[in-house]
């Protein structure tokens, strides 16, 4: 039996707390899409990516880690329902830049606001201390997490 790990208590306490707390809250963004605007799982991703700057289906579906055909689908059916608008590209012809509508953009607002809501009743359960310490071991997270490791 090999030996604990010097962080092993951590380790437990990560598995036990982020990948629950992500899923619920994922599932909440997904029920969120689809019961209020038909949205997929698929169609909500090329939204989000799109409105972080991804504009091209290629680089949607490199970041989904998806094939084009099926990143091409999910764009077409969001440029049918007028959330994502195709332009062309002045200098290069082949190009074919993505953009959010206003619709678009609205759909995932409306998303994001309520999935807040959501995390805001949750959070809201804490005390003042205990929201501290969260932020605190989130900032942890993001030292943990953030170097360029290639792991």
């Amino acid at each position: 039996m090999p030996a604990p790990l010097p962080n092993q208590p951590v380790i437990d306490k990560f598995w036990e707390s982020i990948p629950p707390a992500w899923r619920q809250t994922r599932t909440q963004i997904r029920g969120i899409a689809f019961e209020k605007f038909q949205i997929s799982v698929e169609q909500f991703q090329v939204l989000r990516r799109i409105r972080r700057g991804s504009t091209s289906v290629s680089t949607l579906a490199e970041a989904s880690q998806t094939g084009l055909s099926a990143v091409s689908k999910a764009v077409e059916s969001l440029v049918r329902r007028g959330l994502v608008v195709r332009s062309s590209d002045p200098l290069d012809r082949r190009k074919i830049p993505l953009a959010l509508t206003e619709e678009g953009q609205r759909v995932l607002q409306v998303i994001f606001d309520e999935a807040e809501a959501w995390l805001a009743t949750r959070f809201g359960k804490l005390d003042t201390l205990q929201i501290e310490s969260i932020m605190e071991g989130l900032a942890a997270l993001d030292k943990a997490f953030s170097s360029n490791d290639n792991y």
